[in-house]
Formats: C-alpha cells, structure tokens, sequence
C-alpha cells in the first residue's frame, strides 16, 4: 500500500510539472530556416561589375567586357572586412541588369570569361565564396532576372537560360544562404519586356539550395523592405499576403512592403537594404559621401531595431578592394555598437509580470534576463495585456530599450507602452508608445534616470510570448 502511494505521488507531481502547456504557435510563424536567417541580423551587399568601371548604376549591356578590370581584386579583403565589422554574410551583384556574369557562364557571351581579367580565367563567385567559407560568413548570391545582353531575353526560350543560370550558381559555389531577386523587367514602354517564370526560378531555388532564403516583393521566405533608405515600418510585422502577387510592377505597394500585414497568411520577414554611399556601385565622386556613423546607426536602429535584417551595401573600388573611407566607418560602426550594447543595465535586477502562464516558473518572468533565446515569458491564453515591473535595484540613466518575442510561435505584440517611476510625483510616467516587436525592437526613448521601470503590453493577438529585455545608456 506504502508504494502504491509514492507511485500515486510521484505521478500526481509529474502531471503538475507538465500541466502547464506552452502556448500554441499562432498564425505563420518562421521555418527552422528562417528563423537562423532572422537571427544573423546584419550582412554586407557587394554591388561589383562592368558598372564598378563605367561610373554607371544601370549598365546598358553594351559594354566591352574587357572594360571589367580589377587588377588588385581581393575577395579575402572584403570578407575580413565584413567580419570585423560584425556582419554574418555576404551578398554578391553575381549578374545585374547589364547581364555580365561574375563566373564564367556557359550560357552567356557577356561574362568574366570575354574580360581581360586573368586572361579570362577569372571567376569571382569562387573567390569570394572561398574568402566567405575561410572567415566563417555566410554567401550569398543576387541575379537579376533581367539581362540587357542575351540575345533569348523577351522571349519563352530566356526563362529557362535564367533558370539554368540559377543552376550553375547554386550547384558550383558551396552552400547559399541567400538567393536575392528583384523585379526589374525591360527596357521601357518599347523595350524588350519578359514574362518571367516565377514558379520556375523559385523552385530551381529550392531544389539546388533548399536551405535557402528566396528574397523579392514577395519573398517567399524575406521581402524588400519597400524603400532604399534604411527605414523598415514603425509597425513592422513579419506576416505578408502574397497571393495574386509577384515581384517587380504586380508586387504590393511599397507601404504594404514597409509594414507587412498583421493578418498576413503567410510568414514573410522584412530586409532592409541600404547603401553606404549614394549609389549602389562604387564612383571615385563618392568617396567623401560614405554616410557618417551617426547615420548609420540610425539606420541600425530603424532596420535590426525595427524587426528587420540589414543588407548593407559596400561596394568595392576599381582595384578590387573596398576603399578605406568605407572599411574605417564600418569599424566605427561596430565599436559604436560593441559600446552601446555590451552593458546591459538589467543586469541583477528584479523583474515580475501582472501575469504568469499558469504561475509556471518555466514562463516566469525571469526567464527575459537569462541569455537564452528558448526561454520565455508567457501569459494564460486568455491574457493579451500585462505589464512586466524592473526594479533596478538603484537609478540607471538610459535611451535604449530592446525587446524580443520568441517569434517561433509567431508575432504578437501590436502595441505597448514604457513607463519609469518619477519619485518627485510618486506615480509613472509614459516614456514612449510603440506598436510590433516581432525577432528585435530597439525602442529610442529619452534620456532617463531612474530606478524603476515599467512595459505594458497593451495589445496582443494572442498571449504575449517574450523572450529578451535590455535596457541601454547610448
């Protein structure tokens, strides 16, 4: 009988440690993929081609390809460059609108194979992927649908010239972990206009690179942003309708683009790509225009800050290299970054929730100060608004405040609130109001010295689900 009882409480314990479910994903939510690409954050964009030579953004396909001529390229350059600014990849122009390919295409006349470069033994998607793969980066790969040279473009038969293309890149230069599209079609109202075959390219995507992720309009797996200018949506969620759309002149509006759809079907996340000069491709005009750290911090803080990844441009010189005024920024900007970011002013304080899921300790609001990205606060299904109270044990003064939902089980948040303790009124105060949180919300908030601070979740489509809080003094 004695066992029999322990048996009985041994089970009676066990049914109430797991009694208290996690909350059920809700609406799209990212793949496994997805979810790694979110979390890279911040990648670098090589713009590099005929146009890097021909002081031009859109080359005309015309061009001599022994114009393409850069005797110093060092793709190891670039990629240390990349790494010790912070970033976690590389995208490279593999062909843009002038058709000129980077590697040596057996399906076009207009490549690095007809320049003068290493007499035409050159290919810099090999180099590059190496120096990738050598300094730990992800690579990635743009190729412009359209193509200003080959001869089968506007008709059915360059569909699958592009596919096979896509081939070549995906099969001969290790693991991609970006495929980047836009829509760019023809050359005007009386140009050659193509009818491209989405269906198809996306799927010789997925069959040569499934881990990739396919960016357009339309993703499917990011979108563009909706503007060139470094700014994702105040509201930004990660959800998007894509049905009946497609990249280039059908793609939805470029506000939609901004701000995603909070009902949206299907789980398509925001990039935000900016260059670091005026243009896309490098110009010896530019070279005292490489934006100032102020402004690329901004920019940090409206693209990573506003639940989107930075694609950042920096495109390399006629030499091959990326020109100092570039490099030295980019480690200005990580500095910067390291500084802001590296003291966390929640470290040792307490922190306690309006609501804990089931008054579990797995959701205990604690679990926001822990490091871990799979540990989270949650509340009851039935609780959509609840505020989470920090103590911080002594007055901090700070600008910054960082959020994360633990978006595997999707997005949530529409809108909340921060509030800190003024001890001269002995009440709270509103600092700011913002709306999503989605991967990451860096929140500007004005200077402020306080020992106690306050977020309330004031809307929610469901159960809020946080995963991180910091607190920052820029």
């Amino acid at each position: 009988m004695k066992r029999l009882l322990i048996v009985f409480s041994l089970t009676m314990c066990l049914s109430c440690r797991q009694s208290v479910a996690p909350p059920a994903p809700y609406g799209a939510v990212p793949t496994a993929g997805q979810l790694k690409w979110q979390q890279m954050e911040y990648y670098m964009f090589v713009h590099f081609g005929p146009n890097t030579f021909t002081d031009l953004e859109w080359g005309d396909g015309k061009e001599d390809p022994h114009v393409f001529s850069p005797a110093g390229l060092d793709c190891r350059q670039w990629a240390e460059t990349a790494k010790k600014a912070g970033m976690k990849g590389v995208i490279i122009t593999a062909k843009h609108h002038d058709g000129f390919c980077l590697w040596p295409s057996k399906y076009s006349t207009h490549t690095v194979r007809e320049s003068a470069w290493k007499d035409g033994q050159g290919d810099v998607l090999k180099e590059l992927s190496a120096a990738c793969a050598a300094a730990g980066l992800k690579f990635g790969v743009y190729l412009s649908p359209w193509d200003r040279n080959h001869p089968t473009y506007g008709t059915p038969a360059y569909n699958q010239v592009f596919a096979d293309m896509l081939t070549e890149v995906l099969t001969g230069y290790g693991e991609i972990f970006e495929q980047w599209f836009d829509g760019a079609n023809g050359e005007g109202e009386n140009g050659k206009k193509q009818i491209y075959d989405w269906p198809l390219f996306n799927r010789t995507v997925h069959e040569n690179q499934p881990r990739a992720v396919i960016f357009s309009d339309v993703g499917p797996g990011c979108r563009w942003i909706g503007n060139e200018e470094g700014r994702a949506g105040e509201t930004n969620w990660s959800r998007l309708n894509i049905a009946g759309f497609e990249p280039g002149a059908k793609s939805p509006a470029a506000d939609t683009l901004n701000s995603g759809n909070i009902f949206g079907a299907a789980w398509v996340p925001g990039e935000t790509d900016v260059s670091i000069r005026p243009g896309w491709f490098y110009s010896p005009a530019t070279d005292d225009k490489v934006k100032s750290l102020g402004q690329l911090l901004d920019i940090y803080y409206t693209s990573v800050g506003r639940n989107s990844n930075l694609l950042l441009n920096v495109p390399p010189g006629r030499n091959g290299r990326i020109h100092p005024n570039d490099s030295t920024r980019l480690m200005e900007l990580r500095e910067k970054l390291d500084a802001v970011f590296s003291t966390n002013l929640l470290h040792g304080a307490k922190i306690t929730a309006s609501a804990t899921r089931g008054n579990a300790s797995t959701f205990k609001a604690a679990n926001l100060l822990d490091e871990n990205f799979d540990t989270y606060w949650a509340t009851d299904d039935s609780v959509t608004t609840a505020s989470l109270e920090i103590d911080l044990r002594k007055k901090q003064t700070f600008n910054l405040l960082l959020l994360q939902e633990y978006i595997p089980l999707g997005q949530r948040i529409s809108s909340f609130n921060v509030e800190y303790w003024n001890d001269a009124t002995a009440s709270w105060n509103v600092l700011a109001t913002a709306t999503t949180v989605g991967h990451k919300r860096i929140l500007k908030l004005p200077p402020t010295t306080a020992g106690k601070l306050r977020i309330n979740i004031l809307h929610a489509l469901a159960c809020p689900v946080l995963n991180t809080i910091g607190l920052y003094n820029e």
